[in-house]
């Protein structure tokens, strides 16, 4: 790979700093908005739809985010940057046993410096979650809106701020009020944020489907301002199981069905066409899994006209909507780069997804190497930066 070919990653994550909403909401809420406390404890293993923990003298040392009735703890592998593999768990941790570069600007830059990454956007992590859902779950939904607005204006003044361009802000939306969502659309936009982050299926939220019209003023507040939406795979807070017994690796492993749904649901949708300059991207989704559904799409588009409920403004295979319109990143996924002239060479990016456990930081330049190698100069900048940089409006 040429050594000006630097990564553009379209998926890291941020810690959220520990001062986050105590220095930003107004001084009423500071006490009950999210804040941090040390407790000694352990995670409790009995919840498997979210992070828990349980206060435990015998337990370690551990920095909890405390917001309304939640406690909810930061787990090691989504702090993992700088650890070995074999060191990593979901043991709640500190900020003292993070790398600075987890939760501050300055650091994560010279951890870019160190694996070649020119620039990344960061989704939120586990207080958050992956587009804000745990806000969209919250009581006080006035609070709630505080908290989001405070993030998304941490991620633009000060996570970008003085990045000059680097830290490329990536935001989050009211879920629970479509007006509200469009709203805030508007007012990051105003302020130079290129994208914000939405459920791959906001079904399995007990939200509106994206079929059902309701997001429609989002999708338009989105277009309207050339705001692209993030689709991150857990944004659902849902992911494939088995069996109730079955191991976590097995989850681990099906981490992209979910957004071979959401694709499928997407594509059939119409909402590309509808909103014929709206963008998405799927964070962590890998792609070889992409060449199949597009024909799987396009041959029952043609076989079930008739009785499919296939939406009359697909006039055209749904595949023909995504040169253009839908971008996909993956880590590595050998299979994606053998068969790119199937998935798409100007539709694939390559992520550094720092600093979880999936993470291939510091070695994300010879991870990109391996992955490229065989490719024409041009199309490795594709994937490497310019698709991103197309995606994210900075081209």
């Amino acid at each position: 790979m040429s050594t000006d070919i630097l990564i553009v990653s379209p998926d890291d994550h941020l810690v959220e700093p520990a001062d986050l909403w105590t220095s930003r909401l107004p001084e009423r809420y500071r006490d009950i908005g999210p804040r941090i406390v040390r407790h000694r404890g352990r995670m409790d293993p009995t919840v498997t739809s979210d992070v828990a923990f349980i206060d435990d003298e015998d337990g370690r040392d551990a920095d909890i985010w405390h917001y309304e009735d939640s406690i909810i703890p930061i787990p090691l592998i989504s702090a993992a940057a700088g650890y070995e593999i074999d060191e990593l768990t979901t043991d709640p941790i500190t900020y003292d046993e993070m790398r600075p570069g987890c939760f501050r600007p300055k650091d994560r830059l010279a951890d870019m410096d160190i694996a070649g990454i020119e620039a990344s956007a960061c989704f939120p992590n586990t207080l958050v979650r992956f587009c804000g859902q745990r806000f969209l779950h919250a009581k006080d939904k006035d609070l709630a809106l505080l908290c989001i607005q405070a993030y998304n204006d941490f991620q633009i003044d000060e996570w970008g701020g003085d990045s000059n361009g680097r830290l490329i802000p990536l935001g989050i939306i009211p879920l629970w009020d479509v007006e509200l969502a469009a709203k805030e659309v508007e007012r990051v936009a105003a302020k130079g944020m290129p994208a914000v982050c939405f459920s791959e299926l906001p079904a399995r939220l007990d939200l509106p489907s994206i079929h059902s019209g309701y997001w429609d003023p989002f999708f338009a507040a989105c277009e309207r301002n050339n705001v692209g939406i993030m689709l991150h795979i857990g944004s659902s807070s849902s992911l494939t199981k088995s069996s109730p017994d079955a191991p976590h690796v097995v989850t681990s492993a099906l981490m992209a069905v979910n957004c071979t749904i959401a694709l499928v649901d997407w594509l059939f949708s119409a909402k590309l066409k509808q909103f014929p300059k709206l963008k998405l991207a799927f964070a962590e989704a890998q792609a070889g899994w992409i060449p199949y559904y597009l024909q799987r799409v396009d041959e029952v588009w043609e076989d079930r006209r008739a009785w499919g409920g296939i939406h009359p403004l697909l006039t055209e295979p749904p595949s023909t909507q995504v040169p253009g319109r839908i971008w996909f990143s993956t880590f590595g996924d050998p299979v994606a780069f053998r068969i790119l002239d199937l998935v798409g060479p100007d539709q694939l990016m390559f992520e550094t997804d720092y600093p979880h456990n999936d993470t291939n930081w510091p070695h994300s330049t010879e991870v990109a190497n391996k992955a490229t190698e065989g490719l024409d100069e041009e199309t490795k900048r594709k994937v490497l930066s310019t698709n991103a940089k197309t995606f994210f409006g900075l081209v």
